[in-house]
């Protein structure tokens, strides 16, 4: 009995150190892992959505780790609320079968100069299903150490019980009439009670898988009796901001279009320098497909597998500004890391080229970014003066609905639906 419960003891002071290290959020923390990619088994570019209904769908993680050896890695799973806090559901609440899955997939790379080790596990599986809706956040960490923590993921799992209808149009009559896009939806359900909305259901906005400018607590205009309408209320309304920037990196050994040059340095790394960038606030509009932020992880010299014949390269940005921002700083943002701030994609002034630089180590593929700033008494980023606001821009939008009905003790994630500007 006392090793039992000595046991358990020791079992809640590592939840503890666990709940203190752990960022609930996308997030990599150890400098050997790179390229962490979480999205549907059946589409790398797609929010990461299980359906809870659902049993075929997967998810799939992926990874590589830099020192090209193999290691022991597992993922487990935390159930989190409409905030992406930890709810107080136990771990046998909200899954079935085992708790945590290890990852035995795993591959070197070739014909690489970088030299790495890829992993990759899909879930859930035959002997884990999840059974309850709401955020998760997957946690990898390196076997048996459970505070060697490697990387978090948020993804969520979806019980679609209500429907959402929704309508993108240009602000009318105001400032924001011709560099904002104002959403107005409907949230309604036949067979599944929507208790009160205020206290019960909580609305959150997503532009293109953006968590810097998420907007959450929207309150409803009307309602009518199991029907509730979203209308009226500046906070859905977003900026525009401007099509993304991209870059082309699936060959090294020709230069495509916004490459000026590529070297291999003296330790064999591989160098890409893009064309410098210019501010965009001051010119017309241009429509110009893009990818929404995203990437995609590809190699055209070697086409059997990109996963592991994609090499990696130092990405030289340089973005020309006049003068430098005395009260704020230049990011890089996209996916590429995970729509955060950190000093990976934080840009430093050079005053002999005029214009702020940073370099990134990525894997060859085709990337897609925006700079933006962040004024020091803001918390959120804004493009306004290095890429513009424009109504007409081609964005995605995510409507989120939580509910937690009277009796229950956690935020289940009950509809979701994804609106295009170019399809209204």
């Amino acid at each position: 009995m006392f090793f039992i419960r000595c046991f358990i003891f020791l079992n809640v002071i590592i939840s503890i150190l666990q709940a203190q290290n752990l960022h609930y959020e996308d997030y990599v923390y150890q400098k050997n892992i790179r390229s962490v990619f979480l999205h549907p088994a059946d589409f790398e570019m797609g929010l990461p959505v299980l359906d809870l209904n659902n049993a075929d769908q997967q998810l799939e993680l992926s990874f590589d780790d830099l020192d090209a050896d193999v290691k022991n890695y597992s993922i487990y799973f935390i159930h989190c609320d409409a905030y992406w806090r930890p709810s107080d559901l136990m771990t046998s609440e909200y899954i079935n079968g085992f708790f945590e899955l290890n990852i035995l997939n795993y591959a070197f790379s070739q014909n690489t100069l970088q030299k790495y080790t890829h992993y990759d596990i899909k879930f859930p599986t035959p002997n884990m299903q999840f059974t309850k809706a709401g955020n998760y956040l997957l946690v990898l960490y390196q076997t048996p150490d459970k505070s060697k923590i490697v990387a978090t993921k948020r993804f969520y799992v979806l019980n679609n019980v209500v429907d959402i209808a929704a309508q993108i149009t240009q602000p009318i009559g105001n400032d924001l009439q011709y560099v904002g896009q104002h959403i107005d939806f409907t949230i309604s359900a036949k067979n599944y009670p929507l208790t009160n909305p205020v206290t019960d259901m909580k609305v959150f906005l997503m532009q293109n898988g953006r968590w810097d400018n998420m907007v959450s607590n929207i309150p409803a205009t009307f309602m009518t009796g199991n029907s509730f309408q979203y209308t009226l209320d500046d906070r859905t309304t977003f900026l525009g901001s401007n099509e993304f920037r991209y870059f082309d990196i699936r060959t090294l050994f020709t230069y495509t279009e916004r490459i000026a040059n590529i070297v291999k340095d003296d330790n064999g790394k591989w160098h890409v320098y893009l064309t410098p960038d210019e501010p965009r606030y001051k010119q017309k509009y241009a429509f110009q497909n893009d990818i929404n932020g995203n990437f995609l992880i590809r190699n055209n010299d070697r086409l059997s597998n990109p996963d592991l014949e994609a090499d990696y390269a130092y990405v030289h940005f340089q973005f020309s500004y006049p003068y430098p921002i005395s009260k704020g700083n230049v990011y890089i943002l996209s996916r590429i890391n995970n729509w955060a701030l950190t000093e990976d994609n934080k840009m430093t002034y050079n005053e002999t080229t005029k214009a702020y630089e940073c370099t990134m180590y990525l894997k060859q593929g085709y990337y897609n970014y925006i700079y933006s700033i962040q004024y020091d008494d803001d918390t959120k980023c804004n493009e306004t003066e290095t890429e513009g606001n424009y109504w007409q821009t081609e964005n995605d939008y995510y409507i989120f609905v939580y509910h937690q009905p009277r009796g229950y003790f956690y935020d289940q994630l009950v509809g979701l639906l994804r609106i295009n500007t170019l399809k209204r």
